[in-house]
């Protein structure tokens, strides 16, 4: 199947090489590009993109704003987004996945990067640059540390595993491997998981964990 992606970013430039890049992979297509937040709400809800690709500073509606319409806890139907900016701000970062980003990149992560963003997703897969994820990890642990009290979970012991690994970046590919299961048993377990934690994603699946502060 195609992936269909939106484009969202105020740079004529940068749309035009992320559509060359995308539109350079066999299995995906860029199907539409926004200027601005409020094209990009609006054209997301219309085509129902498979992934949006949005840029955080733009006119009208900005990037965080644009994402929490249309990936955010108050949709019914959430769509998967990916924020892909110049600004690496740990803030920026924070604010993108609590808005109900799937995942953040840099503009200047590279063609492969991206194109690996895309895919992920696109699979239920959550996708942060490397280069902010040390960081981002280390704020959610350090505001785990400030709890005065460890929070009880109704996991078991193989999903709380499950979400150790999400938590860490492992593919759920990975995941069955590394825990010698099939891949039908991680997806159920992650379904259970979000059942049970009220959460929507993977993203927000590993949030909850760095917030627990359950990587140590």
């Amino acid at each position: 199947m195609t992936i269909r992606v939106l484009v969202a970013d105020d740079q004529l430039m940068v749309r035009t090489g992320f559509r060359l890049v995308l539109d350079a992979a066999p299995d995906i297509e860029v199907i539409a590009e926004a200027p601005d937040g409020e094209a990009a709400v609006r054209l997301a809800r219309q085509l129902r993109p498979d992934v949006t690709l949005m840029d955080i500073r733009m006119p009208k509606v900005d990037g965080l704003r644009a994402t929490e319409l249309l990936a955010g806890t108050a949709v019914a139907e959430p769509l998967r987004v990916v924020v892909v900016t110049t600004y690496d701000a740990d803030e920026n970062v924070y604010a993108a996945l609590v808005a109900g980003a799937c995942g953040f990149l840099l503009k200047d992560a590279g063609p492969r990067m991206l194109v690996d963003a895309v895919r992920a997703v696109a699979g239920g897969e959550a996708m942060v640059s490397p280069s902010v994820t040390v960081r981002l990890l280390a704020r959610f642990t350090e505001q785990a540390r400030r709890r005065a009290q460890p929070v009880a979970t109704p996991l078991t012991d193989r999903e709380s595993d499950v979400v150790l690994a999400v938590a860490r970046g492992r593919t759920n590919a990975e995941i069955a491997d590394d825990l010698r299961v099939s891949l039908s048993t991680i997806k159920t377990h992650l379904t259970s998981v979000q059942r049970k934690l009220e959460l929507r994603n993977r993203t927000e699946i590993a949030v909850w964990a760095w917030q627990q502060g359950l990587l140590g």
